[in-house]
């Protein structure tokens, strides 16, 4: 909640209450430039990383890759029961090193949107925010030279 106090006469000033309400976005790139993303209204638990998998299986024919960070919700139980149930033709992990996040295309990815695409974004709600964060990507997805670009910084692809 923002609002603005102000005695008679004097400079008003913004009063803001800080709340835990965010947004969580668990996302993937491609080596063809294509991004996925899940948003959530709290923080992503290992039954949301297992949805993600599964809309990539759906969305993405073929042997898929996937390159993961050591986050612990990537290792959590739902999503080595998971992992268990889905033949490695179809779908393999792969962990990227231990605080070596220049690998991470992802990384980039988020801090491309955060310091140019969502540049000085104010939202009074997290449906506003859900909504500008909806425009960035899109916008980001037609520019396939920074997508690619990120890719590439990472010297893996």
């Amino acid at each position: 909640m923002v609002r603005t106090y102000a005695p008679k006469g004097e400079t008003p000033v913004l009063i803001h209450w800080l709340t835990r309400a965010h947004l969580s976005v668990i996302g993937g790139v491609t080596p063809q430039g294509k991004l996925y993303f899940r948003v959530h209204e709290r923080a992503i638990k290992g039954p949301d990383v297992v949805d993600f998998l599964n809309h990539l299986l759906r969305h993405l024919p073929g042997p898929l890759l996937v390159l993961w960070d050591h986050a612990s919700i990537h290792r959590c139980q739902a999503v080595k029961d998971f992992l268990a149930k889905v033949p490695r033709e179809r779908l393999e992990i792969e962990f990227l090193p231990a605080y070596a996040p220049e690998l991470n295309p992802e990384e980039s990815i988020w801090g491309y949107l955060k310091r140019v695409e969502l540049k000085n974004v104010c939202s009074q709600s997290l449906s506003s925010l859900r909504q500008e964060l909806r425009k960035a990507t899109a916008r980001l997805r037609q520019k396939v030279d920074v997508i690619f670009g990120c890719l590439q910084q990472t010297g893996l692809y």
